[in-house]
């Protein structure tokens, strides 16, 4: 394989305002090249709008940044390469041909040509030596014909990723191969005096005031030249400018940057050995010249010596204290992650293959490093509590969106339809999900607790007026989320109309309360209402001829928690173990624990507690409409595959079945966490919602897999016939009274009644008898002579 296609040449982010990741030109193509990518761009140019800011974006012109923060500051392989944006529409062909003839007469060299996602142009050029971007926007622009967007594309900007079938043209030697690009690690720089910079810069400054990707007081020269790699005792000199700006009160002002840089100098000289030729080298230059940098340096050098200034001391700490933590972080970091494979390596999982081992004892452990959302929820919980927890939280979560849609793998669009089972033994503290709940549930209580005040006064009104009296009709916007463990059918088809899209709520404290929706009507309606919980648009309802009767026809929208003890659980699902309620609910459990172990103690939920749930709570409040998580899109993907692959080498049909609703739950659940984080992804995420769906499977073959299994391969009953048989066809002319008792039996029915089934057909006529227990068939005989008909 060509090198290059492992070679970091851009970065990548998930979206406008996400980290940007180190990519690689196969990375590259592999994310132009995603179905939902060339969904995402159709969608957005037949005019939605919102959905542009949720692409992904490269950044042309840079292929590493510190910390992966996009910021010109932080460029550590900025490419003197930029990205023209050609807004006009439809002159994408005309602006490719114009370029290529200009590449031709040597005036320009393009690395790539495509159409935008609204089917504009990006060209990307190679910067000429000594020229400045905005001197190469302008002479480009002239040279082609069509004026490029005026907000410059300086080191930190990107570009929305488009699909591979947008490529007009590229130059993949160019685009992909840039080792004279590394040696150079910057822009050149412009042989311009100090002013002409000085009023690029200003407007390039202007042009990104609006932007919150251009850190305020960033300057487009503000790299460092050639020195970035040069270290004092192994931290380099970079960083520790980046501390001493930091004391200093920022970069440069307008006005203040000789005398800034100037002080700065001096400062460093005392870690430079007062070597001016290594001071040209780390410097950064802020648009001053070569001849400027190398007065204002002398200058510094040749200052009198006071010893080392205390903030350049308190830099080269304060950098060595960051990078110590850093490490020190990763180290520990390291060693979790090692510690959680040890103790996964013989209890649940493969980590290599990536797909669970269902007949091991132990479900699988948590990883070490949980997202954000997760760590808050379970911080005040007991360790062996914990997992129960981290599962349970969800549907209550997810009740807080309204109308939010996810598009899953299938292209199928699901609400967060989520319901959980805890399944624990007598005593084992199956509360422990109780109070994460309530703290979760407090804003939809507080609004319910309202709206219950309304329809109770309105209640009141209507009762207290006579039969013929005008009453008020029921009030509108009664939103009421959370409903009684023990509601009926109507009521529950009734909270559910009038609850306009929201979902219902309940937590059950045992697995059979739910029977109250079970109706009178027919049986199991309560299982038909889990699995319409699951389902995304199905239909449920009931038709009523009485006027003060519920007739409606809703959308289920249901999620809630229950719990019970093992057994009551396998029993309470026992008769619908193969009709889809199991597959489409979340379990959990808490690990039996020794005898005589000690209590375990929860922490203080306190207000400290609520304010800081609060954020997550209200950006899924916020969240509107349909959600794209491209991470968790490739996620699911990849678990399905595993899965199935898992499926394959174990030919387990219960666990493949099980697999694809399992699948659904975890990609739903990391859609919601990813909305609550403020539509943001990290590894920790992906390690939960792995370690989600392992545990979830676990537990569902732990606990009903033998039973489905044996289900699934009951031998079906066997007829060759398709209804009743005349039995006196299957008895001999002459027969006896045991074989009429066979006859019975061979066609299911009782021999108790062959006595009656005998005399019936004796005062028929059908048969006469021989002797004791000995009779002959006098029709339907073999001979086929009817001996009841007269000769």
């Amino acid at each position: 394989m060509d090198n290059n296609n492992q070679t970091t040449f851009t970065c990548i982010g998930r979206s406008h305002g996400a980290p940007v990741l180190p990519a690689s030109r196969t990375e590259w193509e592999a994310m132009r090249n995603q179905p939902w990518l060339a969904e995402m761009c159709r969608r957005i140019e037949a005019g939605d709008e919102k959905l542009k800011h949720r692409l992904p974006v490269w950044t042309p012109h840079c292929a590493a940044f510190k910390n992966n923060h996009r910021a010109a500051a932080d460029a550590k392989l900025p490419l003197p390469r930029l990205m023209l944006d050609f807004d006009e529409k439809g002159h994408s062909a005309e602006i490719l041909a114009r370029a290529l003839e200009l590449q031709k007469a040597g005036r320009w060299e393009i690395l790539l040509v495509e159409e935008s996602v609204r089917r504009g142009t990006h060209v990307l050029i190679r910067l000429p030596q000594g020229m400045t971007p905005q001197e190469a926007q302008a002479g480009f622009s002239a040279d082609v014909g069509f004026q490029a967007d005026g907000a410059l594309k300086d080191v930190s900007r990107c570009i929305y990723m488009v699909p591979g079938d947008h490529t007009l043209y590229m130059d993949e030697e160019g685009l992909f191969n840039f080792n004279e690009e590394r040696k150079m690690k910057t822009i050149p720089q412009c042989k311009q005096s100090k002013d002409v910079l000085s009023e690029a810069n200003e407007e390039l400054a202007a042009s990104n005031e609006n932007s919150s990707f251009c850190p305020e007081g960033t300057i487009l020269h503000s790299s460092f030249p050639e020195g970035s790699s040069l270290k004092f005792k192994g931290i380099p000199y970079s960083e520790i400018i980046r501390q001493w700006f930091a004391l200093a009160g920022g970069e440069p002002a307008p006005g203040e940057r000789n005398t800034k840089l100037h002080r700065l100098a001096y400062h460093l000289r005392h870690i430079t050995d007062n070597d001016e030729g290594l001071l040209l080298k780390i410097m950064p230059r802020y648009g001053l010249t070569e001849e400027e940098m190398k007065s204002l340096i002398h200058s510094a050098c040749t200052a009198a010596w006071c010893g080392m200034p205390r903030m350049m001391q308190k830099a080269v700490g304060n950098e060595e204290l960051r990078m110590k933590n850093e490490e020190q972080f990763n180290e520990e970091r390291k060693m979790k992650n090692e510690e959680w494979a040890a103790s996964n390596e013989n209890s649940s999982f493969s980590r290599e293959a990536g797909i669970l081992h269902s007949s091991l004892k132990e479900p699988p452990a948590m990883p070490p490093v949980l997202p954000p959302l997760i760590a808050l929820l379970v911080s005040r919980t007991p360790d062996i509590y914990k997992p129960a927890v981290a599962h349970a939280v969800f549907p209550p979560l997810a009740a807080h969106l309204h109308r939010v849609r996810f598009r899953y793998i299938d292209n199928v669009e699901h609400e967060a339809t989520l319901m959980n089972v805890l399944m624990a033994g007598t005593g084992a503290g199956k509360d422990c999900i109780s109070e994460p709940i309530n703290r979760i549930m407090a804003d939809i209580r507080e609004r319910d607790a309202k709206n219950l005040e309304r329809e109770r006064q309105w209640k009141q009104e209507v009762n207290s007026k006579g039969a013929n009296k005008d009453k008020r009709q029921r009030p509108e916007g009664l939103i009421i989320q959370e409903i009684d463990a023990d509601m009926t059918n109507p009521a529950f088809v009734m909270r559910t109309a009038e609850a306009d899209g929201h979902f219902l709520y309940t937590k059950l404290n045992e697995i059979d309360q739910f029977d109250a929706l079970k109706g009178s009507g027919r049986g199991n309606q309560q299982f038909q209402i889990m699995c319409l919980s699951f389902d995304p648009g199905n239909r449920y309802g009931q038709t009523r001829v009485g006027a003060q009767s519920v007739t409606e026809k809703v959308t289920v929208r249901f999620n809630w928690n229950a719990a019970t003890t093992i057994l009551k659980g396998k029993r309470y699902f026992s008769k619908v173990l193969t009709d889809g309620p199991i597959s489409r609910i979340n379990f959990c459990t808490i690990p039996e624990r020794e005898i005589g172990a000690d209590m375990p103690v929860y922490g203080t939920y306190d207000a400290a507690f609520d304010e800081e749930l609060k954020p997550y709570i209200e950006r899924l409040v916020r969240a509107t409409g349909l959600v794209e998580c491209p991470e968790a899109y490739e996620l699911a993907q990849k678990l399905r595959e595993e899965n199935a692959e898992f499926s394959r080498l174990s030919q387990s049909r219960v666990y493949e079945n099980l697999s694809f609703r399992a699948n659904v739950i975890a990609y739903l659940k990391a859609c919601v966490l990813y909305v609550a984080q403020g539509c943001t992804w990290d590894q920790t995420l992906e390690d939960f919602v792995r370690w989600s769906l392992e545990y979830d499977l676990w537990c569902k073959m732990e606990f009903f897999g033998e039973a489905i299994g044996q289900a699934m391969t009951l031998p079906p009953v066997q007829s060759n016939k398709p209804g009743p048989r005349n039995l006196l066809e299957l008895l001999p002319d002459e027969f006896t009274r045991t074989d009429a008792e066979r006859a019975r039996q061979s066609e299911g029915l009782d021999a108790k009644g062959t006595s009656h089934m005998l005399n019936q057909w004796k005062s028929r006529g059908y048969i006469s008898i021989v002797s004791n227990l000995n009779y002959r068939k006098l029709k339907y005989r073999s001979d086929g002579i009817d001996l009841t008909t007269p000769a």
